[in-house]
C-alpha cells in the first residue's frame, strides 16, 4: 500500500462531526471572501420598510400625544378638546386625587384582560422582545400600548409619552416583521427602526433616536441594521414639519462662552448626577419588590400606585402629567430655588411609586425633570462656592438632565447627542460629554444592571453591554489554516487507509482527510469515523466513503465566514481552495482553528506588557550625555 500523500506541517489531533449529506448544499460563493458586500438586496427592502414604517410611527406618536391632550382636558377641565393642557387642580380640588385613581384603574384592567405587555415603560421590555423572542411582539400590544399610556398620562400619571411611543413603533416594527418573511436579525432592525422613529417623531432627535436603537436594541453596529435605523428615524423627524410641532423641543436660552474652569465643575455635577441615578434605579425596584409583596392581584397596583399620584399632585400640580415644560423652565432657569427643589422632590417620589406599582409611563421625561433639576441647584451652590469661576446654572442643568438618563441607562452617546438636539446648544456639548461620561463612569462601578434591564435581569436574561468588532473577522482562513494537508487518493482502498491508519505513523491520528482524484482535483472530505467502519468492505475504494461534494472556504474569507459554514452545515473542518479555475488545495481548516484565533484575543484583553523600559532610557541619556 502506498501511504497517503503531502505529510503534514501540523501534529495535532483534529476534531470533529461525521459529514452528513442532508445537511444542505455546499456553501461557497463570490461573496466568501474579505470584500464581501456591505449591503445588499435584503438591505435595501428593510430600509425602504423602514421609512414606510416610520411615517407610520410618526403618526402614530401624533396620535398618542393628541389623545393625550384630549384626555387631559376631559379629566381635568371638563372639555372637549385636544390642546395642549397640563393638568391642574383647578376644577376638582380635592377630587382631583380620584382622577389618577380611575386612570390607574382603567389600565390594570387593560393590562389584565388585553395584554400584561402594556405594564412598564416599554424599552425593557422591547428589549427582552429582542433577546428571547426573536422580536417577535404580540400584534395587540401595537394598539394597547399607546392607549393605556394614553389613559395613564392624560388622567395625570408623571410619566413622558417618549417611553409608551417608542414600544408602539417597536412593536409596529415587529408586526410587520412578522407579516413578511424576514429573518430574525431583520425584525430585530424593523423592531429597532420603529422604536427610533418613535423617539425621533417625539423629540425631533433623530441621530439620539437612532443611537438609542443602537445602544439599546440592536447592540451592534453594522450598516445593515444602523442604515435602517437611521432612515426612520430621519423620516420621523421629518414628519414632525407636518404635524408643526416646536423644534427644539426645550428651549434654553443661548449662552455664548465655557470658562475652562467650569468644566471640571460640570464633569463633577455629571459625577453626582450619576450617584443619584443609581438610587434611583435601586428606588424604583424596591417599590417594585414592596408592591409583588401585596395579598391583591396586580391590576389593582396601579390604582395604588396612584393614590400617592393624586396626593402630591394636589399639593403640587406640576408634577403631573408629561412634564415637559418643566424641563424647558429648569434648563432656562425661570424657576425659583424653592420650586426646582420641590418639583425634583415630590415628581421623583410620585414617578417612582407610579412606575414601581406597574402601570403604563415612559421614564425619559421624569428622569429629565428630575436630573435637571438636580443639575440646577447644584450649579446655584456651584455658583455661590466658585464665584469667579464663570459657572453658569442653566448649563449644569442641561448637564443634569442628560447625565441622569447616562448613568441610569448607560446609553452615554444617545444621552450627550439628545440634549444637544434638544436645545440646539452647541456650546454644550463639550461639558455635556464630560458630565454624562462621569455619570456613566460611576454608574458602571456601582451598579451592574440599569433601569433599562435591571428587570430582565432579574429574571435570568442576559443584556450585552458592550459591543465590539467580531475578532473572527479580523482574522482569514489563510492565516490559521494547516498548509499542505495530508490527503488520501481516491483510488486506495478502504483496507489499505485501515492498515496506515493502525500503524499510528504521524498524521494518522487526524480525524479528516482531504480525499484527491487524479493528484489533483477535491473530491471530498472522509472522517476517521467512516474509513473505520467494520461495515464498509476493505476492498472498496476510498472514494466511496465520501458522502458528499466538498465543503470548500476560500484563503481570504474570514474565520467567521468559515464558522458559520462549519456551523450551518454541521462539520468540524473545510478544505481551503484558491480562486482559480482549478481550485487547487491549499490547507485545510478546523473548529479547533477557529477557536485557537482566540487565544490572541485573550492575550490582547489579559496580558499586560511593557513594551519600553524606563532603562532604555537612562541609557540613551547616558550615552547622550558622555558624548
Amino acid at each position: 500500500m502506498s501511504e497517503p500523500t503531502h505529510a503534514v506541517e501540523k501534529a495535532a489531533t483534529r476534531g470533529g462531526l461525521p459529514v452528513s449529506p442532508s445537511l444542505g448544499p455546499t456553501l461557497e460563493s463570490e461573496h466568501m471572501g474579505t470584500h464581501a458586500p456591505l449591503v445588499d438586496q435584503r438591505v435595501l427592502f428593510v430600509s425602504l420598510l423602514s421609512v414606510v414604517l416610520a411615517s407610520a410611527a410618526a403618526f402614530i406618536a401624533w396620535v398618542l400625544v393628541t389623545l393625550i391632550n384630549l384626555i387631559t382636558n376631559l379629566s381635568f377641565y371638563n372639555r372637549l378638546s385636544t390642546a395642549h393642557v397640563d393638568p391642574t387642580t383647578a376644577h376638582w380640588g380635592i377630587f382631583t386625587i380620584v382622577v389618577p385613581v380611575v386612570g390607574a384603574v382603567i389600565v390594570g384592567f387593560m393590562a389584565r384582560y388585553g395584554s400584561a405587555g402594556i405594564r412598564g415603560h416599554g424599552i425593557p421590555e422591547a428589549m427582552e422582545q429582542v433577546l428571547t423572542r426573536q422580536s417577535r411582539i404580540p400584534a395587540r400590544l401595537t394598539f394597547l400600548k399607546p392607549l393605556s399610556a394614553a389613559i395613564a398620562i392624560g388622567t395625570g400619571g408623571p410619566f413622558g409619552a417618549e417611553g409608551p411611543i417608542i414600544a408602539t413603533g417597536g412593536a409596529l416594527g415587529s408586526l410587520i416583521g412578522q407579516l413578511l418573511k424576514t429573518t430574525a436579525a431583520e425584525r430585530k432592525t424593523l423592531l429597532a427602526a420603529g422604536a427610533a422613529a418613535g423617539m425621533a417623531a417625539t423629540f425631533g432627535a433623530p441621530v439620539s433616536a437612532t443611537l438609542l436603537a443602537i445602544e439599546l436594541l440592536l447592540f451592534e453596529f453594522r450598516p445593515r441594521s444602523f442604515v435602517p435605523v437611521a432612515l426612520a428615524s430621519t423620516t420621523a423627524a421629518g414628519m414632525r414639519f407636518l404635524f408643526k410641532l416646536p423644534y427644539p423641543v426645550f428651549d434654553m436660552p443661548e449662552f455664548s462662552h465655557l470658562p475652562e474652569f467650569s468644566l471640571l465643575i460640570y464633569i463633577l455635577i455629571g459625577a453626582i448626577t450619576g450617584v443619584v441615578s443609581v438610587y434611583v434605579t435601586r428606588a424604583v425596584y424596591a417599590v417594585e419588590d414592596l408592591f409583588d409583596h401585596l395579598p391583591i392581584h396586580w391590576m389593582w397596583w396601579p390604582a395604588i400606585g396612584a393614590v400617592a399620584v393624586g396626593v402630591i399632585g394636589y399639593f403640587a400640580p406640576n408634577t403631573m402629567g408629561v412634564g415637559y415644560d418643566n424641563i424647558s423652565h429648569a434648563i432656562s432657569m425661570s424657576l425659583t430655588v424653592k420650586a426646582m427643589a420641590i418639583l425634583c422632590i415630590l415628581k421623583f417620589t410620585s414617578w417612582c411609586i407610579a412606575l414601581g406599582s406597574g402601570t403604563s409611563g415612559g421614564t425619559l421625561a421624569p428622569l429629565f425633570t428630575i436630573g435637571s433639576t438636580l443639575g440646577a441647584l447644584m450649579g446655584i451652590g456651584a455658583a455661590h462656592l466658585f464665584p469667579h469661576a464663570g459657572i453658569d446654572a442653566r448649563v449644569a442643568a442641561l448637564v443634569g438632565m442628560a447625565a441622569i438618563f447616562a448613568g441610569a441607562s448607560r446609553a452615554l452617546l444617545t444621552s450627550v447627542v439628545f440634549a444637544f438636539e434638544t436645545t440646539m446648544r452647541p456650546l454644550g456639548l463639550l461639558p455635556l460629554l464630560g458630565g454624562c461620561t462621569a455619570a456613566y463612569f460611576v454608574s458602571a462601578a456601582l451598579m451592574p444592571t440599569t433601569i433599562m434591564t435591571a428587570k430582565i435581569a432579574r429574571r435570568g436574561i442576559r443584556v450585552p453591554s458592550e459591543y465590539f468588532a467580531d475578532f473572527l473577522d479580523q482574522l482569514t482562513v489563510g492565516d490559521v489554516m494547516a498548509k499542505n494537508p495530508l490527503t488520501l487518493r481516491a483510488e486506495q482502498t478502504i483496507g489499505e487507509v485501515r492498515a496506515w491508519i493502525n500503524s499510528n505513523v504521524k498524521g494518522s491520528a487526524h480525524q479528516g482527510f482531504p480525499v484527491l482524484e487524479d493528484g489533483a482535483r477535491l473530491v471530498g472530505v472522509v472522517t476517521r469515523r467512516d474509513l473505520l467502519d467494520l461495515s464498509r468492505p476493505t476492498d472498496t475504494l476510498v472514494r466511496t466513503a465520501v458522502h458528499r461534494p466538498p465543503l470548500k472556504i476560500f484563503t481570504d474569507s474570514t474565520l467567521r465566514q468559515a464558522a458559520d459554514v462549519m456551523v450551518s452545515s454541521g462539520v468540524g473542518r473545510l478544505a481551503v481552495i484558491d480562486r482559480s479555475p482549478d481550485e487547487k488545495l491549499l490547507g485545510i481548516i478546523t473548529r479547533g482553528d477557529v477557536l485557537s484565533a482566540h487565544r490572541h484575543r485573550l492575550h490582547e484583553t489579559t496580558a499586560a506588557e511593557r513594551s519600553i523600559r524606563v532603562s532604555r532610557f537612562r541609557r540613551m541619556f547616558a550615552t547622550t550625555a558622555s558624548s
